[in-house]
C-alpha cells in the first residue's frame, strides 16, 4: 500500500526555506535512488505545502523522521495517509 506525505509550512521564510534545500534534496534522491519515492514535489504556490508518494508507509515514515524541513521545525503540519491505488498508468 501507497502513502501519501503532506507538508504545511511552518513560521517560515522562503529563504530559509532555500538555504535547507540542497539538504532535503540530497535526501530526496537517496530515497528516489532506492525506489522509495514514487513522485515528490510542492503544490504551484510553495506556501501552500507540498506531497510525497512513497511506495509505502514505513518509507514515509523514515524520510519524515530524518528530513531536514522537518528537523529544521520548517514544517508546521505533517499528514502521512495511506493510500490504496486502483489505477496507475506504468510508464
Amino acid at each position: 500500500m501507497r502513502a501519501v506525505v503532506f507538508y504545511e509550512l511552518g513560521d517560515v521564510t522562503m529563504d530559509r526555506v532555500w538555504e535547507a534545500y540542497p539538504r532535503h534534496k540530497k535526501q530526496v534522491d537517496e530515497y528516489f535512488a532506492k525506489g522509495k519515492i514514487m513522485a515528490i514535489g510542492t503544490f504551484k504556490n510553495p506556501q501552500e505545502g507540498s506531497m510525497g508518494i512513497f511506495t509505502d508507509k514505513e518509507s514515509a515514515e523514515e524520510f519524515v523522521k530524518t528530513d531536514p524541513f522537518v528537523v529544521e521545525k520548517m514544517v508546521g503540519k505533517v499528514t502521512i495517509r495511506e493510500w490504496n491505488v486502483t489505477l496507475e498508468q506504468k510508464t
